[in-house]
C-alpha cells in the first residue's frame, strides 16, 4: 500500500544521494581545475625562462642542445601531467558513481529476487 511517509522517505533519501554525489563531482572539478591551471602557470614559467637561456646562448649548438633538452623534458612533464589529471578524472568518476550503488543495489534487490524465483 501506498505510504506518503515512505514516498517522503524515499524522496529525501535520492535527494541526500544527489546532493553527495554533486558536491563530489564539483570539489573534483575544482581540484582538477586547479591542477590544470597549476600546471599551465609552471609550464609557462619554464618556457619563459627557456628562452632567456636561448638568448644568452653563445652558439648554434648550444641553441640546438638546449631546445632539444627543453622539448624533451616539456613532453616527458606534458605526458606525466596527462597522466595525473586522467586518473583525476577516473577518481572522479568513480567517487561520483559511489554514492548512487547502495541506493541502485536496493532499487534492484526486489527485482533480482523475483527473477531468480
Amino acid at each position: 500500500m501506498f505510504s506518503f511517509d515512505e514516498a517522503n522517505k524515499k524522496g529525501q533519501e535520492a535527494m541526500d544521494t544527489m546532493l553527495n554525489s554533486y558536491s563530489s563531482l564539483a570539489k573534483g572539478m575544482q581540484a582538477i581545475a586547479t591542477e590544470a591551471a597549476d600546471y599551465s602557470k609552471k609550464s609557462y614559467e619554464e618556457s619563459v625562462a627557456h628562452f632567456e637561456r636561448l638568448t644568452s646562448a653563445g652558439s648554434l649548438e648550444a641553441v640546438i642542445e638546449l631546445q632539444a633538452s627543453y622539448v624533451k623534458n616539456a613532453c616527458e612533464a606534458y605526458v606525466a601531467e596527462a597522466m595525473k589529471i586522467g586518473e583525476m578524472y577516473s577518481d572522479l568518476a568513480t567517487g561520483t558513481y559511489k554514492s548512487y550503488e547502495a541506493p541502485v543495489a536496493r532499487a534492484a534487490a526486489p527485482a533480482k529476487a523475483a527473477a531468480a524465483a
